[in-house]
């Protein structure tokens, strides 16, 4: 029995140097833009973080928590970007942000395009600092539909 618990010791108490270093914060925030590439919206963040979460909220979250593993798994994307852009993490950002789109209940014009930043926030001192640091190329939603719908 003893041996059980000093195996699950470390798994269930957290090593304080689990990270190398701490960076500034991605947040990724996309824009739609018209047929002739003129903004039709300002930028939106994807997944904003609330501003409260109830205890039970928090709690259920504990257990059960598919929207952060997802946004987990782009801020990961984002920082491969950042470090060693690849098409693949710029597809899976925009796959993402387009099958949340195409889910909203009023359609989208079929000649909208999609394009996204990844904005880095980050402190000096009291001051709450935002720098862009990516900003990707034009999508056609068209394309990207086509994407989400065969994955």
């Amino acid at each position: 029995m003893m041996k059980t618990i000093q195996l699950l010791l470390p798994a269930l108490v957290p090593a304080w140097n689990f990270f190398d270093s701490i960076g500034p914060s991605p947040r990724i925030h996309y824009q739609l833009l018209d047929g002739q590439s003129k903004p039709v919206s300002d930028w939106c963040e994807y997944h904003p973080r609330p501003q409260h979460v109830s205890f039970g909220k928090m709690l259920r979250r504990m257990v059960w928590n598919p929207r952060w593993n997802e946004t987990l798994f782009l801020v990961s994307c984002a920082e491969r970007l950042l470090a060693e852009p690849t098409a693949h993490s710029e597809h899976e950002i925009f796959k993402r942000i387009a099958r949340t789109l195409l889910q909203q209940p009023e359609p989208l014009p079929r000649e909208q395009q999609l394009r996204f930043r990844i904005v880095l926030l980050y402190r000096e001192g009291s001051e709450l600092i935002e720098e862009t640091a990516y900003e990707s190329g034009m999508v056609a939603m068209t394309a990207l539909q086509e994407t989400v719908t065969t994955a």
